[in-house]
């Protein structure tokens, strides 16, 4: 066994709920196991919309952006009690279920409350408003988010019919400046996010222009064909 002591244990992704206010964790879920794959969504935020392919659009806010990308994630996740054999599980799986599907309900008290303001005879209840969540996938992607999706698929039972695995099909708006506050720390940790990605596109292997069969001369193109012309005829000669 000691042969396999230098062997990094994996980091685990999960969801932190945080304190808007002070910043400190309220609670930790880490996913069991780590999904295998991830899907990922960004929308741009155009500025002058998406036109109809006939030129409808503003041609002087074609290359201009409102706001970062919408971007959302989808992935399955797996809980397994079977696979935690030294845990006691007299519940089964349900504790860590009901601890993901709280985040998409809010609680009794925030119900009362409202309730008692509504026979108070208040003009305007406000919504409900939940705490500050974050999805980490590592160092170098955490993210505020807003659960958008969360589909259970139980698949085994004790005798006392708790559920002791399921797979879970999670999805995720990552909330941006575009849709918190100014000054709300979700928005300050979106920005530390988006200044991460910055950051590791610098660092991209660089490629030359000539990769793409396209001249020395530049992009530019004048009234006889221009350097891009010019560069794909080049490429396709080449290929006969």
């Amino acid at each position: 066994m000691t042969r396999f002591a230098d062997i990094p244990r994996p980091i685990r992704c999960g969801i932190v709920i945080v304190d808007p206010e002070r910043g400190t964790p309220q609670r930790v879920i880490v996913l069991q196991f780590n999904p295998d794959t991830l899907e990922r969504s960004l929308q741009p935020q155009a500025a002058g919309g998406e036109g109809d392919g006939k030129g409808g659009g503003d041609k002087n806010e074609a290359l201009r952006l409102k706001g970062p990308a919408q971007e959302s994630w989808k992935f399955t996740a797996e809980i397994d009690s079977t696979d935690q054999l030294e845990i006691a599980a007299p519940d089964g799986i349900h504790p860590q279920l009901a601890a993901l599907e709280m985040l998409v309900h809010p609680t009794t008290a925030q119900i009362r409350e409202n309730s008692r303001l509504s026979k108070k005879g208040a003009i305007e209840i406000s919504p409900i408003e939940k705490p500050l969540t974050l999805f980490t996938w590592g160092s170098k992607r955490v993210m505020p988010v807003r659960l958008t999706e969360l589909s259970v698929n139980e698949s085994a039972f004790d005798v006392n019919l708790n559920p002791m695995r399921a797979a879970l099909s999670i999805g995720m708006k990552v909330l941006s400046v575009s849709d918190l506050p100014a000054g709300h720390r979700g928005a300050e940790l979106y920005m530390a996010h988006l200044a991460q990605k910055e950051r590791l596109a610098g660092i991209a292997p660089a490629a030359g222009i000539g990769a793409l069969g396209l001249g020395a001369g530049g992009l530019g193109g004048g009234a006889g064909g221009g350097a891009v012309g010019g560069g794909f005829a080049a490429s396709g000669t080449g290929r006969g």
